[in-house]
């Protein structure tokens, strides 16, 4: 079945996000607290990233308002009610009723998705996450997702290496290095270059780097400022190598027990239309720390089109088809949704 697309106004146009408006207290008040149904809603992301204050907040506060009350999102970051790579799970398990989770973070349970991130597939949050619907709506990939009640699919950026001490400008320059990886498929091409891959929750990312138990990350440029990692990092090599995806799902007993006014306020409220606004934010996150690093003067390495340059064109080429080969020996048709994503790439492309 195809995700609507939701009929919902633009994030800008949502409420201010410190505090409540006289209007969504009047609402609140009205609504007997025996008629409101409360949604907990758990991701990794702390409290003051901005696609938790800019894209999360004001989506909970629409729900509110669009519900007159009788829905409320209770919003838990950083982790606090899951784990970073056990959010999807605890959601179909129904340990919290709506979950963020980067699918990367729990390794081979969204295989097909993981083809997204692949090097060449995207460039943008928003060209992403075009793809990942475009694979969504045509069967692709939905099978991943049929225990829960989809809200959200949305990419992230593309993916960078950032390091503290050395700049890496070929393949070569990473052999022997310690690099914090996000997924196996960025593993795979981490490892098929000769680096280190090092798996962690990106909470663990910064105080692992101040003591040197990683030399640098493969991250988007999104949540380094958010996680303090501006202070330790002096090089980055912008370098499509991998792009990271992320799931919003909803508890599927949760859902169906909701009147169908109620249901329709979710689905309004989610879908295609949600996840290109948040990629927006990503986006525009992306740029403006980039700009921070130039500005605070890091070494900034440019390699746009890594596919056809002939220093990292065979290392990415071999860690992708290591991928689409672990897939086949698991029955699964990599190479068709690898057709699929990349036609879906040209189509997207913005």
């Amino acid at each position: 079945m195809k995700i609507k697309t939701p009929l919902g106004i633009a994030l800008a146009s949502l409420l201010t996000l410190s505090g409540c408006s006289n209007n969504e207290q009047s609402v609140s008040e009205s609504i007997d607290s025996d008629k409101v149904t409360t949604l907990r809603f758990s991701h990794f992301m702390t409290a003051n990233d901005n696609i938790n204050t800019e894209g999360f907040e004001p989506w909970a506060r629409k729900i509110e308002e669009d519900s007159k009350g009788r829905l409320k999102v209770e919003i838990y970051p950083s982790a606090t009610l899951s784990k970073p790579g056990a959010t999807y799970e605890a959601a179909a398990k129904g340990t919290v009723d709506i979950g963020m989770q980067v699918q990367g973070y729990t390794a081979g349970r969204f295989p097909l998705t993981q083809v997204v991130e692949l090097p060449g597939i995207s460039n943008t949050a928003e060209q992403q996450t075009c793809i990942l619907y475009e694979l969504y709506n045509n069967g692709a990939i939905n099978s991943e997702y049929e225990d829960t009640h989809l809200l959200s699919l949305m990419g992230s950026g593309q993916g960078a290496l950032h390091t503290a001490d050395k700049p890496i400008r070929t393949p070569a320059d990473m052999k022997g290095l310690r690099i914090r990886q996000p997924s196996v498929v960025a593993s795979h091409v981490i490892d098929t270059i000769g680096a280190a891959p090092v798996g962690m929750p990106a909470s663990d990312t910064y105080t692992s780097l101040q003591r040197g138990v990683i030399d640098g990350l493969a991250f988007t440029w999104q949540p380094i400022q958010a996680f303090r990692l501006d202070e330790l990092l002096n090089h980055h090599t912008n370098i499509p190598f991998y792009n990271s995806t992320f799931v919003v799902t909803m508890n599927k007993d949760k859902y169906n027990s909701l009147p169908d006014d109620l249901k329709k306020v979710i689905d309004d409220n989610s879908g295609l239309e949600l996840s290109k606004r948040i990629a927006r934010v990503f986006d525009e996150s992306n740029e403006a720390a980039m700009a921070a690093a130039r500005a605070k003067g890091d070494t900034m390495i440019d390699i746009p089109d890594p596919l056809n340059d002939p220093n990292w064109k065979g290392p990415l080429l071999e860690g992708t088809q290591r991928y689409l080969d672990e897939l086949a020996a698991l029955g699964l048709d990599g190479d068709a949704v690898y057709d699929q994503a990349k036609a879906a790439s040209v189509a997207c492309k913005v």
